[in-house]
This record gives C-alpha cells, structure tokens and sequence, in this order.
C-alpha cells in the first residue's frame, strides 16, 4: 500500500455471459495448496489519514511528475491507449500502490491486488483463471502485485503466458532493484518506472493537505515543520503518519520546537539493507568520494553507512582496498595507515574504534591520488597469460650447481651495488620479448620523484647498452 491511493479496491461485479466463480481444485504442483476464497471485507470504519487522503486523480499524485506529469511516462501511454504492464521500482511510501489503482480506473480496468508476502501459486492460478473470464466478457483486468520480488523464480515464471497472451496487464511494485530481484523473462515483458522519494516540496504539499482536511494547522514551529520532513525521509506515508499523531494533539497545542517534536516523536531508522542495493549504493558513493577529494562527502556516506548498521569491518576492508588502489604510491603512508585503522577498530570496537576510520576517512580524501600500480598490475597480468611459456634470461638465472655453470646459468650477471650509481641496466624480461614499461608513475605526490627516478634510470640503461 501507499500514502497516495486512489478509490477503495474496484473489483468488478460477475458480467453477462461470465461463469459463475469457483474455487479451483487444489494444485499438484510443489508450489502450495489451494487458498481459501477470500473473505468478505469487514465493515468499514474509522480511516487512517494517509488512507483518507489518497488521490482520486493520477494529477493528484505528488512527487512523480515524470510519471504522471504532462509529459509523464503514463500520461503517455494512457492518451495512446496503450496500457504496458509495468514494474513500478521505487522506495517505500512514494504512490507505487496508488498509481496501480489509479491506472486501472483510468484505463477501464479491473483492479485485482495481490501480495507476493501472503499469495501462492493457488491464488495466481484463481486471478488468471478469473482475468480469463473477464475477457471472454470483453473486461479487462489490471493484476497489481505488491513486492513482486518476493515471488521465487518458478512462481514469477507463471506471469510468462498470461502477460504475453493479454490476459492480464500486470503492474508489479518491488523496493528491489529489478535486474537483481526479477527474472530476465519477466523483465523483458515488463517496462521498468523507477518512482522517486518524495522531495521536500511534496512533502509540504501533503503537509498543507492534511491540514486542509483537519481544518487546522500542524502545531509545529518552521524548524519543526522541516525537522518533520526529514523524520519521514521521502516516505509520504510515513509522513501522514507523524501528521496524524500530532493532529490528534488537544486543540490549542502551543507549536512545538524540533526538540519536543523529537522527544514527541520517533525518528525511523533510515533506508539500509546490509544485503541489498543500497548496501552497494552508499559504499559505491563513500569510494567515489574518496577518489573525488572530497572528504567532506566521503565522512557523510561513511556516517550514512554507520548509521545504518553497516559492519564498521567491512568498511575498513574497503577503504583498505582504496588505499591501494586509488592512492597508492601517490601517498606511500596511506596503506600502512588504513591497516592501522582497522586493527586499531579491532581493539577498541565501537564506538571509540570508529574514530579511526574517520581519521582514515579524511586521510584518503585529502591524499593525491594515483592508479598507476592497479594499472601497472592489470597490463603485467595480461602480458603474462600472453607470454607465460618464455624463461626467465640466463644471466639472473641463480648457478647453485656445477652443471648449470657450466651450462651459462648466471653468466653475465652485474651486482647492481658494485655498478656506478648502484644501477646496472641489466635486461631482465625474457628472451624474445621487448622490455615493457607496465608502472607509469604520476606527477601527483611521491610518485613525481619516483618518476625521476625511473626517468634517470631509462637514459642510463640506454646509455649504457649504446656503450656496451
């Protein structure tokens, strides 16, 4: 369900010429047993606010204007009649359940709910039996699926023929990132909406509503009113919830500060699975951060993953990760540093510990910023699959033995600390292949000295084989 849905469910009436319905017998199938006919629904009663304030209009949803707007997506394909069944991809809260309802009233629709968290296989088997009966009678039906990623692979397998043949326009609603949670068949049928989280000014204008229909204002102060906004995160049902407890507040209420709203309400923990995209999201952003330079960012994706319960070890890990990869020789400390870090979080734990990821943090966002060793590893791992037969060149083979004197083992060799400079220029690739130049230092940090170094050595190897 969302805050913004339309009308209570339409499910249609039994039309002329359509059988009467039965409940199918119980499935063969490993999938569940038959469900029972569904209950009658119980009489109506009081209303919660975010339920009496669902739009009655797809003009009305707040937030989504790229979906409803005038050039909405679905604006679109209802003006060509041209209903496609639908993945409504979005965070909790946002209208996913509103806009199903909505479509199906705008497009002549029967709206039929199901939830993949309390349906099987028996209940599919009775809405598509019930969507053919439809059609046969000349109605349509809109199958709606609420967290249609909790559907297995096999049961989604059975939306294949029935929103291929046009039995049903199936619009699933999923938190889930779709290429993950969904199969590549049932996508393909499909065409993915992402909805987003409400913004601040729609979540004002469901403000400015629930008080419309209370007939009185929030007693809030601005500071309040916004702190209120941020409780709800981009969730509008969330937010009419909150709305709701502090209209139920006895008329009079002198407006509250952010401080009594706080104490008055709780604040919702804010949107993170360990195991799920926004895992990868936010560590994604903290390491983008970092390789931007920009430790202000980086320490607030780092907080964001902190707060919502992230493992303080597996962040460790991957700043660890960032310090060799994205800084390198650039900042030689760096390395040493993160291991310091995380052992130093091992010993203290949280929350002292966390200190010193954010020391580490802002390290890695401030040091320069080199790849040239990723780089250099992956070119050196490819040479080697291309050449992995060739044998290392006679003259720094080692000699431990009187046979392999004899046969050149070591023969030619120059002790680079007895050579001028404490550099022999000695080739050292294989025979037959050309000296390759895998490190390319940059001029960032400590690599520019390096990259002297490695400059002066060039000219005194080719100096030094012009002489030889």
């Amino acid at each position: 369900m969302a805050w913004a849905l339309a009308h209570p469910a339409q499910v249609g009436p039994i039309l002329p010429g359509m059988a009467p319905r039965r409940t199918p017998d119980p499935p063969t199938d490993l999938f569940g047993e038959a469900a029972p006919p569904p209950r009658a629904e119980a009489p109506s009663g009081p209303r919660p606010l975010a339920d009496r304030l669902r739009p009655a209009e797809l003009e009305e949803v707040v937030g989504q204007d790229h979906l409803v707007g005038p050039a909405g997506a679905l604006t679109g394909m209802l003006a060509r009649g041209a209903l496609a069944s639908l993945i409504l991809w979005g965070p909790p809260g946002v209208g996913k359940t509103t806009i199903a309802r909505l479509l199906a009233e705008r497009a002549g629709l029967v709206f039929v709910q199901l939830s993949a968290v309390f349906s099987g296989v028996a209940d599919l088997k009775r809405a598509f039996d019930e969507a053919r009966q439809r059609r046969r009678a000349g109605q349509g039906t809109l199958l709606f699926v609420d967290e249609i990623h909790r559907f297995n692979r096999a049961q989604q397998d059975g939306f294949l023929p029935v929103v291929e043949d046009g039995t049903v326009t199936l619009v699933g609603a999923t938190t889930e990132n779709p290429s993950f949670a969904l199969n590549g068949a049932l996508l393909s049928r499909c065409q993915v909406l992402v909805l987003r989280r409400l913004d601040d000014d729609a979540l004002d204008l469901l403000l400015t509503r629930a008080e419309g229909e209370a007939s009185r204002a929030l007693p809030l102060d601005p500071a309040a009113r916004a702190s209120l906004k941020a409780m709800a995160d981009g969730d509008g049902r969330y937010l009419l919830n909150l709305a709701e407890q502090l209209l139920a507040l006895p008329p009079g209420q002198a407006p509250l500060d952010a401080a009594a709203l706080g104490e008055l309400l709780a604040r919702r923990a804010a949107l993170y699975d360990k195991d799920r995209e926004e895992h990868y999201n936010l560590i994604s952003a903290l390491h983008k951060s970092l390789r931007g330079s920009d430790p202000d960012a980086a320490l607030y994706w780092f907080a964001r993953m902190i707060q919502g319960g992230e493992d303080p070890r597996y962040i460790a890990r991957r700043l660890t990760r960032f310090a060799a990869e994205d800084v390198g020789l650039a900042d030689p400390r760096a390395l040493p540093l993160a291991i310091a870090a995380w052992e130093t979080y091992e010993r203290l734990g949280s929350p002292e510990g966390e200190l010193a990821l954010v020391q580490l943090v802002l390290h890695l966002g401030t040091a320069p910023k080199s790849n040239a060793a990723y780089v250099a590893w992956g070119e050196a791992q490819r040479a080697a699959r291309e050449t992995g037969s060739l044998t290392p060149p006679q003259h720094i083979l080692n000699a431990p033995t009187k046979l392999m004197k004899n046969l050149g083992y070591g023969r030619g060799y120059a002790y680079d600390h007895d050579e001028a400079e404490g550099f022999s220029g000695q080739d050292y690739f294989p025979e037959g292949m050309p000296c390759r130049a895998f490190y390319r230092p940059t001029d960032r940090g400590a690599e520019a000295a390096i990259g002297e170094r490695l400059e002066r050595w060039a000219a005194l190897r080719a100096e030094r084989k012009r002489g030889g």
